[in-house]
């Protein structure tokens, strides 16, 4: 109960609308995550505390700043153990959310808690996020892709805009430095048809944490050549 109380005091505090059946789905998620990071490499965060505020508050701070309809599509790209993807569709039930991360067991992972938590209208897609971006069924179909990611917003840009159609936003979770990475991926961000509509800090109640959401809205289509092959990305980033 304890666990459940803490996040709903979070979710208040920052303006989410949880309910009890939402705080539910959030318990059972947490106990499979530390289940499953027995047997795999999922968290560092293994505290039920810490993985209340660390992740589950951490990401459901982007809500209040999405434009949500009935018909708003979402893709996390490099989702991980489901964050930030996961807790926004707790939140925001009516959209759909596509999954996408490179590793076969983590998509395992996923699927068992979407399954546990009866989610609906959740795709969980096994792709690099360089070929998913080349991908039809994929590019430029997105209202938002979220990213948690820990990339520089130069080559986390070049991963995620070509999820996104014009007119639709990337949503990145950014640390302290996020300033200074907007100024130097400002050349990239023209040439993936971004651009930086606002920047917004965010503090996580009960803990010293605070981070940046940014937004880069898509204002071009992105030129074909983008996303690259595997490896000149994060070697050789955009300028």
């Amino acid at each position: 109960m304890e666990n459940k109380m803490l996040l709903q005091s979070c979710c208040e505090q920052m303006h989410v609308q949880l309910s009890e059946q939402m705080a539910e789905q959030f318990m059972t998620y947490m106990s499979l995550l530390l289940e499953w990071n027995e047997k795999m490499n999922l968290t560092a965060i293994t505290e039920e505390r810490e993985v209340i505020l660390k992740h589950f508050a951490d990401c459901l701070s982007l809500v209040p700043y999405l434009k949500i309809t009935e018909s708003t599509k979402i893709i996390d790209v490099g989702t991980g153990a489901g964050f930030p993807g996961l807790p926004v569709k707790i939140a925001c039930p009516s959209v759909s959310m596509t999954l996408l991360d490179s590793l076969q067991k983590r998509i395992g992972f996923l699927e068992e808690a979407i399954q546990s938590m009866g989610l609906r209208e959740v795709a969980c897609v096994h792709s690099r996020a360089e070929d998913g971006g080349q991908n039809p069924l994929y590019r430029e179909q997105f209202d938002y892709c979220v990213s948690r990611a820990v990339a520089n917003l130069a080559v986390l840009a070049e991963y995620c805009l070509p999820f996104v159609k014009v007119g639709g936003t990337l949503a990145a979770l950014k640390g302290p430095d996020a300033l200074d990475e907007i100024k130097e991926a400002k050349g990239a961000l023209e040439k993936l048809g971004g651009k930086v509509t606002e920047v917004i800090d965010v503090t996580i109640p009960f803990t010293e944490l605070s981070h940046k959401l940014i937004f880069i809205e898509k204002v071009a289509p992105t030129p074909t050549a983008y996303p690259r092959k595997a490896g000149k990305i994060s070697k050789n980033p955009l300028k």
